[in-house]
């Protein structure tokens, strides 16, 4: 029976995990993290999932440990897979799988190489991004292509919604590269460097917004940080404002960025147009537009740029 050492985490962790166990590989071992302190874990356990298949589950603080490498050689894989696993992986580790080691990736590599991809992809716009399976190599997310799933980006698609079918894109690329993999024919694609780009992690103050980028920008930031993440923000009057969703709105914007109640919802005056903002808090008490109209009427309140 084909074997395989699993390292993962978050939802896409466990999407591979059931396909691998789907298709008869046999996993001795899963090696996951523990939940950072403070941490909103939204999403599902690859550690739950692994035990409830009586997997022996480790969390170690550093993967590339001695200790760690000789139980990884212990349990003999031929695959080692990782599956959102959020530590890079030393030559010595991938070395030990005895036919390769293997990633999913989160974009259509080597596009947004690096961290939170589906992130930066919503956050600059694109219409398309996807999940790559790639053979693993000290630098990190450019090893060869063994297959890849494209999905496509709304213009109104939040980043959890797009993770949704990127997970969904994970499952399928693995499912349909297995068989491949261990029959030992995997048609193997070299990434071409020159398409590549590399983006670094973020972090809740990254949802500063910006109102001079322009609606479409503005736009762009909320959806790419939307619940469950952190969420943009800025001020407005002075007050703090969160904004969790939006869509751009018809109509003409305003030299200086405002905040108005414009026939019964609340819009963002940019220098290029407005923005609808569907769900917001302003002040930690107004979230929705006739809450809004009641406190300020018709007036206008000054938008600031979030300050991190």
């Amino acid at each position: 029976m084909t074997r395989a050492v699993v390292f993962g985490y978050h939802d896409v962790g466990v999407r591979c995990l059931r396909v691998l166990l789907g298709q008869g590989i046999e996993v001795p071992l899963v090696v996951t993290h523990e939940d950072e302190p403070g941490e909103q874990v939204w999403f599902d356990s690859v550690a739950r999932h692994a035990r409830w298949h009586g997997i022996e589950v480790i969390t170690p603080a550093n993967p590339n440990a001695p200790a760690l490498l000789a139980r990884v050689r212990a349990a003999r894989p031929d695959f080692l897979f990782s599956f959102y696993y959020r530590h890079m992986l030393g030559a010595e580790l991938l070395a030990a799988a005895a036919r390769g080691a293997y990633n999913m990736h989160g974009s259509l590599l080597p596009k947004y190489r690096g961290r939170v991809p589906v992130n930066w992809a919503v956050l600059n716009g694109e219409r398309e991004t996807g999940a790559t399976l790639h053979e693993m190599t000290v630098k990190p997310d450019a090893g060869g292509i063994v297959d890849a799933q494209a999905v496509p980006i709304l213009p109104d698609d939040t980043a959890v919604e797009v993770f949704r079918k990127v997970c969904v894109a994970a499952e399928i690329t693995l499912q349909r590269a297995l068989p491949g993999l261990v029959a030992g024919t995997p048609a193997l694609r070299a990434q071409n460097q020159a398409d590549a780009s590399y983006f670094g992690r973020r972090t809740p103050a990254d949802g500063a917004i910006n109102w001079r980028l322009g609606v479409l920008a503005v736009h762009n930031l909320v959806r790419a940080v939307a619940p469950p993440y952190p969420g943009a923000f800025a001020t407005a009057a002075g007050m703090p404002l969160r904004v969790l969703r939006s869509l751009p709105a018809p109509g003409p914007g305003a030299a200086q960025p405002e905040l108005r109640w414009i026939d019964g919802e609340l819009r963002a005056l940019c220098h290029d147009g407005a923005l609808r903002l569907l769900e917001f808090e302003l002040d930690g008490q107004v979230r929705d537009a006739a809450a809004f109209h009641a406190r300020y009427g018709g007036n206008a309140l000054v938008l600031d740029n979030g300050r991190p």
